[in-house]
C-alpha cells in the first residue's frame, strides 16, 4: 500500500464538517488518510443515516462512483480537520496495471470490502441494539476511539443515549 500512496501527487485538507463529496456529484479518487476522520452517509427523508467511516491510516472512496465512474449515492463529510493524500482513478488503474502482484492486492481488498459490508447487513438485521453494538466494537474497537459516539449511535441505528446506556453495562 506504501506504493500506492507514493503514487499521489496531492494532498488537500478538509476541515471539520466540510463535505469531500456529495450525493449526485462523481469523484473518480481514491483518498489515504494522512490524519483526522471521514464519514458516507446517505440522506433519505431528510434524515442523514451513516454508512461508512474512515480514519488516520485508512483509504477511503465514493466507492460507487470510483468503480462505475458516476455519479456517487454517497456524501462524504470530515468529522475533524482531515488531511489526505489524493490519489486519481487513473493513477489508480496504472498501478494496477503495472502487474499481478497489484491486481491481487486490489482483489484483497474489494473482497475485505465485501465482507464488511456483508458483517454490516447482519448488523443492521440484528434485532437487538446490545447485539449490534457488541459486534461492532469486537469488529472495529478503534472506532470508539476515533469517531464521535453520535456518528457510531447514528451507523447502528440507536440513539446516542442507548449506546451510552449500552457503553455503561
Amino acid at each position: 500500500m506504501e506504493q500506492l500512496i507514493s503514487l499521489s501527487s496531492r494532498t488537500i485538507t478538509l476541515a471539520r464538517n466540510e463535505n469531500l463529496n456529495e450525493s449526485g456529484r462523481a469523484d473518480t479518487n481514491l483518498y489515504f488518510i494522512e490524519s483526522g476522520s471521514l464519514r458516507a452517509f446517505v440522506l433519505g427523508d431528510g434524515v442523514e443515516q451513516n454508512i461508512r467511516f474512515a480514519y488516520t491510516g485508512n483509504f477511503m472512496a465514493s466507492l460507487d462512483s470510483f468503480l462505475r465512474n458516476t455519479p456517487s449515492a454517497f456524501t462524504t463529510q470530515a468529522i475533524r480537520r482531515t488531511v489526505l493524500r489524493v490519489l486519481t482513478r487513473a493513477q489508480f488503474l496504472e498501478h494496477l496495471a503495472e502487474g499481478e502482484a497489484n491486481r491481487s492486492a486490489w482483489t484483497v481488498l474489494l473482497e475485505n470490502l465485501v465482507l464488511q459490508q456483508l458483517e454490516r447487513e447482519q448488523d443492521l438485521l440484528t434485532a437487538s441494539p446490545k447485539e449490534r453494538y457488541l459486534r461492532v466494537l469486537k469488529r472495529s474497537p478503534r472506532l470508539f476511539q476515533e469517531i464521535p459516539h453520535r456518528h457510531i449511535a447514528n451507523y447502528l441505528r440507536m440513539s446516542p443515549e442507548t449506546l451510552s446506556r449500552l457503553k455503561k453495562s
